[in-house]
């Protein structure tokens, strides 16, 4: 059983300000000298690393369709272990969902898993006493939805403010704020710019973050909200544990692992298993090192590198040349998202490591889904029929689509990424808590004799 104070903070749709308003609550506690932890539902490893730098924690993606279900709990009671708070911030609309499955995949379904009270935050700038109405339906719609109240956001004036509460009041829905137009501004880094300013810890991100707790340190009644995040009954889970599957002590091979003084551009939990499974685990900084870590034997580089981060990459070349040359010798390199475009001959017209005989080019668009998808082949990631699921979002096209030892296929696409000696690599980002025999395997690969280059 896990005991953690927490709420769920949701609304009707996307555009409410449930994003700025989750990173200004933790900032706020975390400034008042609790013990906070982040949680993102869905794949969105950006907004999850946001969360980690206002609660000064790793934040983790808690993804039921990535992980599976029966490990959502137990993912956020390992993320949330010692925490006072435990803020786990929704996707889209409280019983949305991107693939369609709201009764299991929606923030509402996440919210009930976690015996978690959900609070809406809700746009108020066109609204009056219809949010009453508004905030009823949801509450009524599903019956095992915890609906423990409200905060209300780009209130007009005191006036609207106090039409706002007694209409709430009428229907029983508690209000734990209220925020002007101003006082949740647009002040983080641009989208575009993904995990990296958290990774590379931007003065410009803590900047914003801490902005952010002002303004809600400064509206919402935060002693009442703890109060309602007190009330969560005990969560039947156990914490989830990285599976200690490793070599003898005394043989832990060196991976690099993609990132910056910030974090990693994979979920926490890779490191957490990496480490489980014997291998000391070093940061490698593809915009800034020059070289990889001394001793590297492989090199995993995460789904959340930005593709925006192309010339930087390129410009790069002393590293571009030892990702290069670790490849060739046979060592493990697993490279996801963007690190496929990463490892190609070139992208956009700039090169890049030249270990994949591909070129990418930018599109307009993205590709964005899931897919479930099997092994093309054994590799450094799985066996040959190994089946997993992803998720997909890229601009960036790479030709060929896959080498000649592809890395994944699904129903309904060609085969896609490419298997090469040790390396592994896919657009296709897999959550590794829900397949930890992906370190196992790559940590035994790390410790075996490194190949003669072709």
């Amino acid at each position: 059983m896990t005991v953690v104070p927490r709420v769920v903070l949701s609304a009707p749709s996307s555009g409410h300000g449930t994003g700025a308003l989750s990173l200004g609550l933790l900032a706020a506690l975390t400034d008042r000298g609790l013990d906070v932890a982040g949680f993102k539902i869905g794949p969105d490893q950006v907004d999850a690393a946001y969360l980690g730098l206002a609660a000064g924690r790793p934040g983790r993606n808690l993804d039921r369709r990535l992980v599976g279900p029966e490990r959502v709990a137990p993912l956020f009671a390992h993320g949330a272990a010692g925490a006072g708070f435990a803020l786990v911030q929704g996707t889209m609309g409280l019983y949305d969902s991107i693939a369609g499955r709201p009764e299991t995949e929606s923030t509402a379904a996440v919210a009930t898993a976690l015996r978690s009270p959900v609070v809406l935050v809700v746009d108020v700038a066109a609204m009056g006493q219809s949010v009453a109405a508004l905030v009823h339906g949801f509450r009524a719609y599903d019956e095992q939805l915890w609906l423990g109240g409200v905060i209300l956001n780009r209130v007009a004036s005191p006036r609207h403010e106090a039409m706002l509460r007694e209409a709430l009041d009428d229907v029983g829905v508690p209000v734990y704020g209220a925020l002007r137009r101003h006082e949740l501004p647009p002040v983080l880094p641009a989208r575009r710019h993904g995990v990296v300013p958290v990774v590379q810890r931007d003065a410009e991100a803590e900047r914003a973050v801490r902005r952010l707790g002002e303004g809600v340190a400064a509206t919402v009644d935060l002693d009442r909200l703890l109060g309602l995040a007190r009330s969560a009954p005990e969560l039947p889970a156990a914490p989830w544990s990285p599976e200690p599957a490793g070599p003898p002590a005394g043989e832990r091979p060196v991976v690099a692992l993609a990132g910056g003084p910030g974090g990693s551009y994979s979920h926490p939990e890779t490191a957490e298993l990496l480490r489980a499974a014997g291998a000391e685990v070093v940061t490698v900084d593809p915009l800034r090192d020059e070289a990889l870590p001394a001793g590297t034997s492989a090199l995993v580089v995460g789904g959340g590198l930005p593709e925006t981060y192309a010339e930087q990459l390129s410009a790069n070349r002393r590293l571009c040349i030892a990702v290069a040359e670790l490849a060739r010798s046979g060592r493990p390199v697993v490279a996801e998202g963007a690190g496929l475009l990463w490892l190609a001959r070139e992208l956009d017209g700039r090169p890049m490591c030249g270990v994949l005989d591909a070129v990418g080019a930018s599109r307009d668009g993205l590709v964005v889904g899931y897919r479930e998808a099997t092994a093309a082949g054994d590799s450094v990631v799985a066996r040959a029929g190994t089946t997993v699921v992803g998720h997909k979002q890229h601009a960036a096209v790479l030709s060929p689509r896959a080498g000649e030892r592809a890395a994944w296929r699904w129903e309904g696409g060609a085969p896609e990424g490419f298997v090469w000696r040790g390396v592994h690599a896919s657009q296709l980002v897999p959550h590794w808590a829900a397949h930890p025999e992906i370190a196992a395997r790559l940590v035994a690969a790390a410790l075996a004799p490194a190949e003669a280059p072709a």
